[in-house]
C-alpha cells in the first residue's frame, strides 16, 4: 500500500485557505483537516487529505516550478476525467482548483484507490512462486496493450496529443530538457543522445499512451496481486508513439547486467526484474497488441535516456535549491549509470 508520511518541510500546505476552499467546493462543514504526503513521487507533489474523516488525494506542482506546461494540472485532471469512466483503473477525480489564492498554483482533488504497490520488497507468496511471479509481469505488460487498445477519440481525448511527428518531437524534446538542465559532463550519456537523434524511426501509430508505466505507479490486489486495480501518476499521458511508451518502461525494468544499485532502488521490484527479462517484457507486448516489436533497441535507448533526463532535471531543481528533498542528493549518480546503460545497448544493439 502506498504509505503517507509527515509533509516535508517547504512543501507544506496551507490548511486554512485548503480548509475554506474545500467547505466551498465539496459543500460538507470540513471541521477536521489532516494532511499527509506520499512520500515517494519525485516530480508532482501528492497529498492524502483527510476532511471529516472522508480521504481524497491532492496532486500539485512541485515547489519551484517556473514552466506550467511541464506540470499542467489542468490536462492530467483533463484526462482522468474523460478516462476513469471507461477505464477502472484510471483514479476518478473530483475537483479541479484553477484559482491560485488556494495553494500559489493549480492542483485537484481525486479519490483514493486502496491496495498494494510493488516498491522494492514483495509479498512472501511472490517469493515463493516463479509462475506467480510471470503472471503478475504478464498481467502487468497486458494492462499497458490494453491501454493501448483504447479508442480515445471516442472518449474525448482526440486532441490530447499531436501524433503526427511525435517520435522525433520527443527525441528532440529530451534532448533539449537534458542540456537545460545540464550540470555535470556525462560522455556516454551524450553520445547515446547524439546517436538516438541520429536514428529515429517512423511513427509506429497513435494510442492514449502513459509515458511513466512501472511497477510503482501501479496498485494491485493484495488478495489476487495478478489483478492491477489502478494506475497512477498520470502527468505525462498523451495521445503518442505506444512503442515509446512500452521503451520507457523497458528503461526502468533493470537487469543483473546494470548491478546491484541499479537493481536495489527503492521503486524497484527486483525480484519480478530477474525473474523476466526485458526482451520478454517486449515479447509479451507483442503478443497482446499484436505490434511489431522488431525495432525495439531504439524505444529502449529513448526510454533508457528519457529516465536519466528525468533524473537529471530533478537534480537540477536539488542542486539549484527549488527542493530541499535529500533524496535527490546524489540523483547524478543516476543519470551517469542511465547513460553509460544507453551507450551499451547500442554498442550491443540489443535490450
Amino acid at each position: 500500500m502506498r504509505e503517507t508520511s509527515t509533509v516535508r518541510t517547504g512543501e507544506e500546505l496551507d490548511e486554512v485557505r485548503l480548509t475554506e476552499y474545500l467547505r466551498a467546493e465539496l459543500r460538507i462543514p470540513v471541521e477536521e483537516l489532516v494532511i499527509r504526503q506520499f512520500p515517494a513521487g519525485s516530480s508532482n507533489l501528492t497529498y492524502s487529505v483527510t476532511a471529516d474523516g472522508r480521504e481524497f488525494v491532492l496532486r500539485r506542482p512541485p515547489f519551484g516550478n517556473r514552466v506550467k506546461t511541464a506540470h499542467d494540472m489542468s490536462r492530467e485532471y483533463k484526462a482522468l476525467s474523460k478516462l476513469s469512466p471507461v477505464y477502472h483503473r484510471a483514479p476518478k477525480p473530483l475537483l479541479f482548483c484553477e484559482d491560485e489564492s488556494v495553494m500559489g498554483c493549480h492542483f485537484y482533488l481525486m479519490e483514493r484507490k486502496q491496495g498494494l504497490i510493488l516498491r522494492g520488497e514483495v509479498p512472501e507468496k511472490l517469493k515463493e512462486s516463479e509462475d506467480l511471479r510471470r503472471d503478475v509481469c504478464r498481467s502487468f505488460v497486458r494492462n499497458l496493450a490494453d491501454l493501448h487498445s483504447i479508442d480515445h477519440a471516442s472518449i474525448g481525448l482526440e486532441d490530447f496529443g499531436k501524433p503526427d511527428g511525435y517520435v522525433q518531437r520527443q527525441v528532440v524534446g529530451w534532448s533539449q530538457r537534458y542540456f537545460n538542465a545540464k550540470t555535470d559532463e556525462w560522455d556516454e550519456l551524450e553520445k547515446a543522445i547524439f546517436w538516438m537523434n541520429n536514428n529515429v524511426p517512423e511513427d509506429d501509430g497513435a494510442a492514449l499512451i502513459h509515458n511513466d508505466y512501472k511497477f510503482d505507479n501501479l496498485i494491485l490486489d493484495p488478495e489476487d496481486v495478478t489483478e492491477i486495480v489502478g494506475v497512477l501518476d498520470w502527468e505525462m499521458a498523451t495521445v503518442g508513439s505506444p512503442l515509446m511508451d512500452l521503451g520507457t518502461t523497458l528503461g526502468y525494468w533493470m537487469s543483473p547486467a546494470e548491478g546491484d544499485e541499479m537493481l536495489s532502488m527503492p521503486f524497484n521490484p527486483r525480484l519480478l526484474m530477474e525473474t523476466v527479462s526485458r526482451r520478454e517484457i517486449a515479447e509479451m507486448y507483442s503478443e497482446f497488441s499484436g505490434r511489431d516489436t522488431s525495432n525495439i533497441a531504439f524505444y529502449y535507448v529513448f526510454g533508457t535516456i528519457k529516465i536519466a533526463v528525468i533524473a537529471q532535471q530533478i537534480y537540477f531543481r536539488y542542486k539549484k535549491g527549488f527542493t530541499a528533498d535529500r533524496r535527490f542528493e546524489r540523483f547524478d549518480r543516476f543519470v551517469e549509470k542511465l547513460g553509460k546503460i544507453a551507450s551499451r545497448a547500442i554498442r550491443e544493439g540489443g535490450i
